[in-house]
């Protein structure tokens, strides 16, 4: 396994020597925001939304007391529209009334935030906090499971803890981008580049899809 895993990092290395967190943000609730909103969509189309939210609402003052149907029409095209809606508002207030607007830095308070899970703030406390940790989305999932990582019916948190068993802490942030990074343009869900994969060799998906054809 030890094997398998630097044969991976490398080739990581070598496709995103730069990783870097597509969400544009420009402070901590920012960041966290985003990622909220980024659930079930694209980065991209995080950035088009939060670039009209924050430009209308340019503080958490304003977004705590911004009108709510204003707010589901600006966050309207990333689905489930009218709890993300809520939870902008919601996380704005509660940062203003009970934190003086400042991102608390401790999980068990970020993870009572609405729409503000494990994930959320593995990936701000990597991004913004520089703290070590790896998020698993869905593409980190997809990646994990087709190279055999983890088993394929492994939870989100069995694939963090088994990532973080066999990374370097100090690492976790950067190999998390580059997982998601890789996840995105290179082992999407559809139509993934395998045969100009370095890996195939090593990747169940790949071994799996050449018996079916």
């Amino acid at each position: 396994m030890k094997k398998k895993y630097s044969e991976i990092l490398n080739y990581l290395d070598e496709l995103l020597p730069n990783p870097h967190c597509e969400l544009h943000y420009f402070n901590d609730y920012s960041l966290l925001i985003a990622v909220m909103l980024s659930a079930q969509t694209t980065d991209a189309r995080v950035n088009i939304v939060t670039k009209e939210l924050f430009t209308k609402y340019p503080n958490l003052e304003a977004l705590k007391e911004a009108n709510f149907n204003d707010l589901k029409d600006i966050v309207h095209s990333l689905g489930n529209y009218t709890k993300k809606a809520f939870n902008i508002k919601e996380i704005a207030r509660i940062l203003v009334d009970n934190y003086d607007g400042i991102v608390p830095k401790e999980r068990e308070i970020l993870e009572t935030l609405p729409g503000i899970g494990r994930k959320t703030v593995n990936v701000y406390y990597a991004e913004y906090l520089k703290i070590p940790a790896i998020a698993v989305d869905t593409h980190v999932e997809r990646v994990c499971k087709r190279l055999k990582l983890v088993p394929a019916k492994a939870s989100v948190l069995e694939i963090e803890k088994t990532l973080m068993k066999n990374i370097l802490e100090e690492q976790w942030g950067r190999r998390h981008l580059q997982l998601v990074l890789f996840g995105r343009y290179y082992c999407q869900a559809k139509n993934p580049s395998c045969q100009e994969c370095q890996l195939k060799d090593i990747c169940y998906f790949y071994k799996k899809k050449g018996k079916k054809n």
